[in-house]
C-alpha cells in the first residue's frame, strides 16, 4: 500500500554534476541550457527570474533541461532544489524521470512524475503533491510567496519538501505499472533515468523560478 509520511519539520540539506556536487541549472540571465518542446513564447527571463506563462491555448508546453549539448540530460538518483512562486490562481509543475513523449493532443507528457505547483482554488491537487500518485488536498505553504521545493530520488524512493516541510515519502512498488491507470502507465522511475522539465500549464497561469540546481547522488 502506498504510504505518505505525515507532514513534519526537518532540516534542509544543501542540494549538489559529478556525484555530490551542485550544478546550477539556471544562470539568472537567459534560458541557456533549456529547450522547449512546444510554445516557445511561454518562457522568458525577466529581472533575473525565469517566467513561465503559456501562449498557446491548446497545449501544455514544457521546458526541458538539456545542458550544453541540446540533448536531454538524464538523471537517475539526484536531489533537485527549486526556488519558485506563482501568481494567484496559477498552475504549473516540475517533472522528473520524463522525456519528450506526449500522450494526447494537448501534449501532456506521457512519462515521468510531476511535483504539482498550484495556487488555484479549483484544482484539488495542491502544491507539493506527487501528481495523481499522492495528492494533497490542502495548501501547505503560501505558494504566491517565494518558497523552496526539494525533490530527492534515490532508488525507488521519492521524497518532496516544501521549505522545511516534508510532503511526500513514497516508495515505488514492484508492480507499479499494474497500479497505474491507462493514461499514467509512464508514471514510473526508469532504470536509465529521465529529464527535468517545467510546465507552462495555461495562459492564465504564471509561475516564476529564481533558482534551480541539482546534484547527482552516488
Amino acid at each position: 500500500m502506498n504510504r505518505i509520511v505525515l507532514i513534519l519539520f526537518c532540516s534542509l540539506a544543501p542540494l549538489s554534476m559529478p556525484a555530490g556536487e551542485w550544478t546550477e541549472l539556471f544562470d539568472g540571465e537567459s534560458t541557456a541550457g533549456w529547450k522547449p518542446n512546444a510554445d516557445r513564447g511561454a518562457y522568458r527571463v525577466e529581472d533575473g527570474v525565469l517566467r513561465l506563462q503559456a501562449t498557446h491555448l491548446s497545449n501544455r508546453g514544457h521546458l526541458f533541461y538539456v545542458g550544453d549539448d541540446e540533448e536531454l540530460d538524464f538523471f537517475i538518483n539526484f536531489e533537485l532544489e527549486v526556488v519558485t512562486r506563482g501568481e494567484p490562481n496559477s498552475n504549473s509543475g516540475i517533472f522528473f524521470h520524463t522525456d519528450r513523449e506526449t500522450r494526447d493532443k494537448v501534449l501532456h507528457l506521457a512519462n515521468g512524475y510531476e511535483v504539482q505547483l498550484n495556487s488555484t482554488v479549483k484544482e484539488r491537487r495542491k502544491t507539493g503533491s506527487l501528481y495523481d500518485v499522492i495528492d494533497l488536498a490542502e495548501q501547505v505553504i503560501d505558494d504566491t510567496e517565494w518558497f523552496t521545493v526539494r525533490v530527492r530520488v534515490e532508488g525507488k524512493r521519492i521524497q518532496v519538501w516544501l521549505n522545511d516541510i516534508q510532503t511526500i515519502d513514497y516508495t515505488e512498488p514492484a508492480n507499479v505499472v499494474a497500479e497505474r491507470s491507462e493514461k499514467r502507465k509512464g508514471r514510473v522511475l526508469r532504470e536509465e533515468g529521465g529529464a527535468i522539465a517545467l510546465q507552462a500549464h495555461d495562459e492564465d497561469s504564471i509561475f516564476y523560478f529564481k533558482s534551480l540546481r541539482i546534484r547527482r547522488l552516488p
